[in-house]
């Protein structure tokens, strides 16, 4: 595992920029997340309660663990936004921020005086990440979306699973993943707009379509072709060979030689070079067309060799190829070593806590993790305080009557 994690760290290229999450669960917190690792000053809103996603994954010491890496680097504030005097103090917040970033139903803020036409009159500045189901306008608008249900409706989770078997999932909330991605990468193209236009703008991220735009090679087919895709289990149609074998040992090794040039390699390490002139799987269009016969023949070769050996056989031969990664192998694995790609994030109750380093790898400017997510309102009087200029009596006064919640923060 990577070293601990330094509070000396190198400035990020987002260093200087303020965001205001008030994102729950998932796809909002990825989306801070990605923004917080590289530098910006990310100020979370919670509920006393804490969000839910310190509900979700397993439990150390009474702490969530998931939430330990998505909240990472980002200071933890609890204001209750159902109250005037706590939506007057998100306003305050929203306002200093070049950033916010909302996923609460569309509509919700507007009704609380909150939305992207209140705060960018305001500030013309601002940039607004909106992330939801099904979009801030359209006929779904309103219905509720979680990450799997638009997953669904997306047309991911009809390619996902065994073709003989009904739909299946990854066991991670996918599709909210993929749309806080879109929604980082929108929210810092704004900002560069912003450095010629002098303006903010609006950001649209809808889980369903952010989900859908991972579709890519099936929307055209079905409109030209009226191609519906299908379940394949571990082969990717149309890529071949591109699939899970067997082995003599009892274990599984994934091939990918698609190219012509691989698959001349991979008919060579077969013992087999002639497959390579065979006109059913010279060219990659017939080898398509000629999968199933295909990959009958590799997985007849896995099956006469251990998994180690055909490793090390197809490692040689340069064809890509690997067996199936557990978490356990991955923290076993020299190469994930050796680039610190898990890191030992700083944590006030744990010492520190193992996450996944910052990605992508910036030369220059690279994003770093400088602790742990905090508890449930552990920067609350902080945050009220610098950036409201709150005094302590002021603070005590809210924090009795509900409208905040303030925790001391480990030692």
């Amino acid at each position: 595992m990577g070293q601990v994690a330094s509070m000396e760290l190198a400035r990020g290229p987002l260093t200087g920029m303020r965001v205001l999450e008030m994102g729950s669960t998932v796809a909002g917190p990825f989306c801070g997340r990605m923004l917080a690792d590289f530098g910006a000053e990310v100020i979370k809103i919670e509920p006393a309660d804490g969000d839910p996603v310190r509900t979700m994954g397993k439990q150390f010491g009474g702490k969530s663990l998931y939430a330990a890496s998505i909240l990472r680097n980002k200071r933890l504030i609890v204001v209750d936004l159902h109250r005037p005097e706590g939506r007057d103090i998100a306003r305050s917040i929203a306002l200093s921020c070049d950033v916010v970033v909302e996923n609460f139903k569309p509509g919700t803020l507007e009704g609380w005086g909150l939305g992207w036409s209140d705060l960018s009159r305001a500030n013309p500045r601002l940039v607004m990440v909106r992330i939801s189901g099904f979009g801030q306008d359209g006929p779904y608008a309103s219905r509720p979306g979680y990450g799997v249900i638009c997953e669904a409706v997306s047309g991911l989770r009809h390619l996902t699973g065994d073709p003989d078997r009904p739909p299946s999932r990854v066991a991670v909330s996918m599709t909210d993943y993929i749309t806080g991605l879109h929604a980082a990468f929108g929210a810092v193209m704004a900002l560069m707009a912003r450095g010629s236009t002098g303006r903010g703008q609006c950001i649209d991220a809808a889980l369903y379509e952010c989900g859908f735009n991972f579709m890519e090679p099936w929307i055209p087919a079905y409109e030209k072709l009226g191609h519906v895709a299908n379940r394949t289990g571990s082969r990717l149609a149309e890529s071949t060979p591109n699939n899970l074998y067997p082995t003599s040992d009892g274990d599984f090794i994934h091939i990918t030689a698609m190219a012509d040039n691989l698959f001349r390699r991979l008919a060579k390490a077969l013992g087999r070079p002639a497959l390579a002139e065979d006109s059913r799987f010279a060219k990659a269009l017939e080898r398509n067309r000629n999968s199933a016969l295909l990959d009958a023949i590799i997985a007849e070769w896995t099956a006469s060799h251990s998994l180690a050996d055909i490793q090390a056989t197809l490692e040689a031969a340069g064809v890509p190829a690997t067996r199936i990664y557990t978490i356990a192998d991955i923290f076993a694995d020299p190469h994930y070593a050796a680039r610190s790609s898990i890191i030992a994030a700083q944590d006030g109750d744990s010492g520190s806590i193992a996450m996944a380093g910052v990605v992508p790898r910036l030369s220059a400017t690279p994003g770093a993790i400088r602790h742990a997510g905090h508890a449930v309102g552990q920067d609350t009087r902080d945050v009220l305080g610098e950036l409201l200029g709150y005094g302590s009596e002021a603070i005590a006064r809210l924090e009795r009557s509900g409208v905040i919640a303030c925790a001391s923060p480990a030692t």
